[in-house]
């Protein structure tokens, strides 16, 4: 199932470009998945776990509870195939935050 929320647009220097990141619940971007364009204070109700993350666009602070607590993790563009790339302990991201450029 995928579920595809208003993109969150950011204009720089004549072009639009849309923030975008991707949480799935399996390693390697398998299984269900969730593409989230803005912040999210809670993502329980798309994904119940989180063991790969895909960033399209953008900077993005993931955080291990929801409503933007617990540990965090800054989340550049690219692919992080399982949570040791984000330097996390565990599948648990619960909430994300878009960081302004």
């Amino acid at each position: 199932m995928i579920i595809k929320p208003k993109y969150s647009r950011v204009k720089k220097k004549n072009e639009t470009i849309y923030l975008q990141i991707i949480f799935f619940e399996e390693k390697n971007f398998q299984g269900r998945h969730y593409e989230c364009s803005s912040d999210s204070a809670d993502l329980q109700a798309h994904v119940t776990r989180c063991n790969s993350i895909r960033v399209e666009n953008g900077c993005w602070i993931a955080y291990q509870k929801p409503n933007y607590t617990g540990y965090q993790y800054k989340l550049h563009k690219g692919e992080y195939p399982d949570y040791h790339h984000w330097a996390g302990f565990n599948d648990c991201i619960r909430s994300c935050r878009m960081v302004p450029s």
